[in-house]
């Protein structure tokens, strides 16, 4: 009992100096994990995990536009962040989008703006404002640091009886387990509450990013309502670790009034004309991906 109550008291301590606030929704979050190893694992895990599923080469229609998209994005958040002094978000930052040849609709991004797309989610992300979706979505989870705060969620358990640091040092491949599933790739156990509110965050901050970089956010509605009817049978909302989708609709069309306002700042004549309605579709004198033509699964993360 006394040491549970010296563990309380000094994880009550930590939370204090470790809480920072999320940008845009301002919500304040536990983060145990320095900056930097952050960084570190993200490039480690990043090589590994592309050493282990190569991305596409030579390079598809569909690559070159998620890469074309990506780099808008990418923009478009380190234009936010220095207008709004928080600059050191993307400190160290060197963005890479690649697309790896998988039948799941996934997609995720580590920090350092390491971002992988697999082709299965390109038949239902249909144009560049669809791929935005997903790519601000998946960008902002790392720019809110969400995979940090899930980790230090189930790290401040795990290393409860020895320490975060030497925790981290004598078991290595656990920690890289956590750091996997903390950034959707791999199974997710537990923090459903989290989890949902992370979703639903990520969603708010990647109208914001997609609209600065000049796509209608309005295009998040048709994407998730496609969703919606991909997969069959899915849990309650309450025993996922996402929301419903009509609750996750719902919070999308709350928001948009708020993400048009930076649309209307930065959309280019040409692109409100067309109303984004650019198809990334393959080019016939391209190769194409096995997986373009496979029924893809449902997993977002």
């Amino acid at each position: 009992m006394k040491y549970l109550r010296i563990l309380i008291i000094f994880l009550i301590g930590l939370s204090v100096i470790s809480c920072s606030k999320v940008p845009i929704t301002g919500r304040k979050q536990l983060k145990l994990i320095p900056y930097s190893t952050m960084m570190e694992m993200g490039q480690t895990n990043y090589a590994t995990f592309l050493k282990e599923n190569p991305a596409i080469n030579p390079p598809t229609r569909s690559s070159a536009e998620v890469s074309a998209v990506g780099v808008r994005i990418s923009k478009a958040v380190e234009k936010y962040l220095r207008d709004n002094k928080l600059g050191n978000k993307v400190e160290g930052y060197k963005w890479e989008f690649n697309v790896v040849d998988s039948p799941d609709a996934n997609a995720w991004c580590m920090p350092g703006g390491k971002v992988v797309v697999y082709t299965g989610i390109l038949p239902l992300t249909k144009d560049d404002a669809g791929l935005a979706v997903v790519m601000g979505h998946e960008i902002a989870h790392a720019i809110a640091e969400h995979g940090n705060e899930r980790m230090s969620q189930q790290l401040a358990v795990e290393a409860a009886g020895i320490g975060l640091d030497i925790y981290m040092q004598q078991k290595p491949q656990q920690t890289r387990d956590i750091f996997m599933s903390a950034f959707g790739i791999g199974s997710q156990v537990g923090m459903l509450g989290y989890s949902r509110q992370h979703e639903l965050e990520a969603d708010k901050l990647g109208l914001v990013f997609m609209a600065m970089a000049g796509f209608n956010p309005e295009r998040a509605v048709s994407f998730w309502q496609d969703m919606s009817k991909v997969g069959g049978n899915k849990p309650p909302e309450i025993l996922s670790t996402h929301p419903s989708d009509a609750h996750r609709i719902d919070k999308v069309k709350e928001f948009l009034p708020e993400a048009l306002k930076y649309y209307s700042s930065n959309a280019p004549e040409q692109v409100k004309n067309t109303n984004q309605t650019k198809a990334v579709t393959p080019d016939p004198k391209k190769p194409v991906t096995p997986a373009d033509n496979r029924k893809p699964g449902v997993k977002i993360k």
